[in-house]
């Protein structure tokens, strides 16, 4: 279901007075550029017609930044799709790790550096507990989200963690279970002291930082949360959809678009309720501009045995287990990811269901399509 606003209509409204009063550097002014043309006629597209009924679609291109929310269902599923060949037979967490927001400035003066620390901070962490507890070398999945619910800054760092390692043998140590049955990875309370060490020792490296200013950190409760292990392996890709290429905003939670601002739903987590929260448009734009990431930085990264380098020995241990591994990947375009995953056949006809819709036409970014398919399709609306 098409929703009735779009962050790009919020960028064409407001954007030049966000522009005017914050002046945002030029990848910030690229990003929300890119964000307003998407699927527009400005980055061109290609007119399709069913060979069946003769019905005319026009498609326009879409901008494919991945702070845009119209351009990530394809992403995802083609990313999960990919993560499916890395999956093992064992018990698998959600864990997530939290700084304190005493650390959001530093956080938006200092982006790259901090995300660069967060990432690092919580993989020494898992690894660490990983080394001493099992004596054995895990992996990590984590997915950097830098918001909360109302477009606050809110840095936080979602992992997927199998519950256990490999041996200096190479043979697969499983996390202990208790004696009602039930797993459990480490102790998170355990985990948060040690996160908040390993950061602020880095954070002092990276800063030198008073000492005094340290001390208050140290004083903060870290929160790192672990739920429950997943069913299965099926529901860790399921679950992994829902982080890995999520933004900001979706456009389904904005509610209303005028003069006086932008109306959007959010959930307050301290009483999880839903809430309407009104803004300003140009207060809109600033903190959504907060959670566009530095060029280039990579906001999902794999670590330990589930990382690239490490490949190999993943492969071995999934034959361990029985599981046959191909050794030649399919690589799926988005039109089979469509059909596949989002229950959508961009060949089969909108209008008819049963002819396909064959490209006839490609137009170029800021050329409008050609007057006879306009012509074709206002005549098909109209009847």
């Amino acid at each position: 279901m098409k929703p009735a606003y779009e962050l790009a209509q919020v960028i064409e409204r407001f954007g030049k007075e966000f522009d005017k009063h914050y002046s945002p550097n030029s990848y910030i002014r690229r990003t929300l550029h890119a964000i307003e043309r998407c699927r527009t006629l400005s980055l061109g597209g290609h007119v399709d017609k069913c060979d069946h009924c003769g019905h005319i679609r026009i498609s326009y291109n879409s901008c494919r930044n991945r702070h845009c929310p119209k351009c990530q269902n394809t992403q995802r599923e083609a990313w999960i799709e990919s993560r499916k060949a890395d999956l093992i037979p064992v018990p698998y967490f959600h864990v997530v790790f939290t700084v304190p927001d005493k650390l959001n400035g530093l956080f938006i003066g200092y982006p790259r550096m901090m995300y660069t620390l967060l990432f690092r901070s919580v993989w020494e962490t898992i690894a660490q507990f990983s080394y001493t507890k099992l004596h054995a070398e895990t992996g990590m999945v984590s997915v950097l989200h830098t918001w909360g619910q109302s477009l606050s800054v809110h840095p936080h760092i979602h992992c997927i963690v199998p519950g256990g390692g490999m041996d200096y043998k190479g043979k697969w140590k499983q996390v202990k279970t208790s004696a009602k049955g039930k797993v459990f990875l480490f102790p998170v309370k355990n985990l948060s002291k040690v996160f908040r060490g390993k950061f602020l020792e880095g954070l002092q490296k990276q800063l030198h930082l008073e000492k005094g200013i340290i001390k208050e950190f140290y004083k903060t409760n870290w929160v790192v949360y672990a739920k429950e292990p997943f069913a299965g392996p099926a529901q860790v890709v399921e679950y992994l959809g829902r982080y890995t290429h999520k933004v900001a905003i979706s456009n389904h939670r904005l509610l209303n678009i005028d003069e006086s601002g932008v109306t959007f739903q959010w959930r307050d987590y301290r009483d999880n309720k839903e809430k309407i929260l009104p803004l300003d448009g140009v207060e809109f734009l600033r903190r959504f501009c907060q959670h566009i990431l530095p060029k280039g930085f990579v906001r999902i990264r794999h670590y330990g045995i589930l990382s690239t380098t490490r490949r190999p020995m993943l492969h071995e241990l999934q034959e361990a287990f029985g599981i046959i591994v191909p050794r030649i990947k399919e690589k799926k375009d988005w039109k089979q990811i469509c059909r596949e995953h989002l229950n959508y056949d961009p060949d089969l006809c909108p209008c008819c269901g049963k002819g396909t819709m064959i490209t006839i036409e490609v137009f170029l970014a800021g050329r409008p399509p050609p007057m006879e398919s306009l012509e074709v399709l206002s005549q098909v609306m109209m009847n």
